[in-house]
């Protein structure tokens, strides 16, 4: 009985082994383009949606008790200009969560992540810029094994209205 088992076992092994050609840790993202107006945090006004989660891909309002460290990213007012604020910035210190400007490149352009680990802000302002294309590094996350991951994307002011705070 143990025998046809075993056969068993190693056959759908064997068919597992040779009928997947690809590397199963690999991860595949795709491009999901969005459009998200973001206030910044200095609008009087409360429950504004100033950050955005790049994790589960939604805006969040910074305001809320449940959004304490669920967010990547938020924009705030320096200087009556507006800039990305990583989690750091703000108070948040365990955060992965970084900036990579990359002036002189387009969205479409940018295609991988720079692994220049020099290129990423994650405790203080950076400037929002039009025409600047901006790696996104998350916050860490349990990824899908169980291991602690960060994920990365990409994004590109598209209109900057500092008084309005948008």
């Amino acid at each position: 009985m143990a025998v046809p088992l075993g056969a068993a076992f190693l056959v759908a092994l064997q068919a597992f082994a040779l009928g997947c050609d690809d590397d199963p840790f690999k991860v595949d993202w795709f491009e999901r383009a969005d459009t998200v107006r973001l206030y910044s945090l200095a609008r009087p006004e409360l429950n504004l949606l100033s950050a955005f989660d790049f994790i589960n891909r939604y805006p969040v309002r910074v305001e809320s008790p449940n959004a304490a460290g669920q967010w990547d990213l938020a924009v705030d007012t320096h200087q009556e200009s507006l800039v990305f604020l990583p989690a750091a910035a703000v108070g948040i210190p365990n955060s992965r969560a970084a900036l990579a400007p990359l002036r002189g490149q387009t969205l479409q352009e940018v295609r991988r992540a720079p692994s220049d680990t020099t290129l990423y802000v994650r405790d203080r302002p950076v400037p929002v810029e039009l025409g600047t294309t901006y790696v996104v590094r998350t916050r860490q996350t349990t990824g899908f094994y169980g291991t602690l991951c960060v994920y990365y994307g990409k994004l590109q002011p598209l209109a900057v209205d500092p008084a309005a705070g948008t």
